[in-house]
């Protein structure tokens, strides 16, 4: 046999057997096929929930749940006065997600629940429900705040017409959601937490466990909405961060997302940040040397009552500085509404399989305010 024709047959052996495991073995075909090193090499599908996680329709899926679950609980923040909103929130989350998997909450308030909020909660959530306080000094605004300065501050902010820019009790709460709620007793048994508030609004059916999505893809942080921050509730809260990534260069990751809120290499901030009133985490980042370090260090600055520091950003930031950026995960498939914004799948096989209720075209995601645009830029989400 001539050596050409030699050539000639052991190409057709590599073909035909190519073919034949492209056939049989579905895996084997999406590695090697052509379209695979032709394409951009990231989508908004291998950014979304593998179809893996997924819950079959019919009735076995809560028995099969039942072999596999996260050590998980929701977290809700309310007073009594939220006692009708709370139960909203609740009976959403139980028809769209938690009737087929039966996670515990978890409630807590700067004063003790009535009795009538515990009935009317317990009446609508299928896991076990547990009521705590807040200690007072996670709440309460520290002695060691200059309250002069702390005033003047507040005065200005409400000159300006900023939202909350008077209150303080919105400050114990931001401070409390930013270095307090994970240390609460009730959920120290926990390591990953679904943040829930009164009034909120979840459009689609869940069909899948985002604690264990999280759990089995190492991520840290999740979230549904994002966008820019009031610059004039943080104006020294970058500076502080800068300083303290100088002190301690050992928590930064090596592949963070500077990138997501930083367009000049971390030397300013573009203000986005993920709005933390829907937030799937864990709770042992939070719980970390690296984050306890920087929220012990921005407290003491003071910022959360001299300024108007909100959770929202310290999260965030943190997130993006001590994770590294495959760990953050945008959540489109859920569709969520905290008025006055809507998140809204907008894939329409996404929007169906969720039976969502909410308008794609009134979703949030990219209004100028929003900063999703940045968000797919920076983790090419899109090309």
């Amino acid at each position: 046999m001539s050596r050409t024709r030699y050539l000639l047959v052991i190409f057709a052996v590599v073909i035909s057997g190519h073919y034949i495991l492209s056939l049989t073995h579905e895996s084997y075909g999406r590695a090697t096929s052509f379209s695979r090193f032709t394409q951009p090499s990231s989508s908004p599908s291998s950014h979304n929930v593998p179809q893996e996680y997924y819950i079959p329709s019919g009735h076995n899926a809560s028995l099969e749940l039942a072999q596999r679950r996260a050590n998980a609980t929701f977290v809700i923040l309310a007073r009594n006065t939220d006692l009708d909103n709370t139960v909203r929130s609740i009976r959403e989350m139980e028809d769209r997600f938690n009737t087929r998997h039966h996670y515990p909450y978890v409630l807590l308030n700067d004063e003790e629940f009535t009795e009538d909020f515990k009935k009317r909660v317990n009446a609508v959530a299928s896991g076990k429900v547990e009521y705590g306080q807040v200690p007072k000094d996670h709440w309460v605004q520290p002695d060691w705040i200059d309250e002069e300065r702390a005033t003047k501050g507040r005065e200005k902010l409400v000159a300006d017409n900023v939202i909350y820019g008077g209150s303080v009790s919105y400050r114990n709460m931001c401070r409390f959601n930013s270095g307090f709620f994970f240390r609460h007793p009730l959920m120290l048994p926990y390591r990953w937490y679904w943040r829930i508030e009164p009034d909120v609004h979840f459009h689609c059916d869940v069909r899948f466990d985002p604690f264990l999505f999280m759990q089995d893809r190492a991520k840290v942080y999740g979230f549904t909405i994002t966008m820019y921050e009031f610059d004039k509730t943080i104006p020294t809260l970058w500076g502080h961060v800068k300083d303290f990534m100088k002190l301690h260069p050992e928590h930064v990751a090596p592949d963070n997302a500077m990138g997501f809120m930083s367009d000049d290499g971390g030397e300013t901030y573009n203000r986005c940040h993920f709005w933390s009133n829907f937030e799937i985490a864990d709770m042992n980042f939070w719980r970390s040397p690296a984050y306890m370090d920087f929220f012990e260090y921005l407290d003491s600055k003071g910022g959360f009552y001299y300024e108007r520091w909100g959770d929202a950003p310290v999260h965030s930031i943190a997130a993006g500085i001590f994770a590294n950026k495959d760990q953050i995960h945008f959540f489109e498939e859920m569709g969520y509404e905290h008025n006055p914004y809507t998140h809204c799948p907008e894939d329409p096989g996404m929007w169906e399989r969720g039976k969502c209720g909410c308008a794609p075209e009134r979703s949030f995601d990219y209004d100028g305010y929003s900063c999703m645009r940045q968000w797919d830029r920076f983790t090419g989400r899109k090309n």
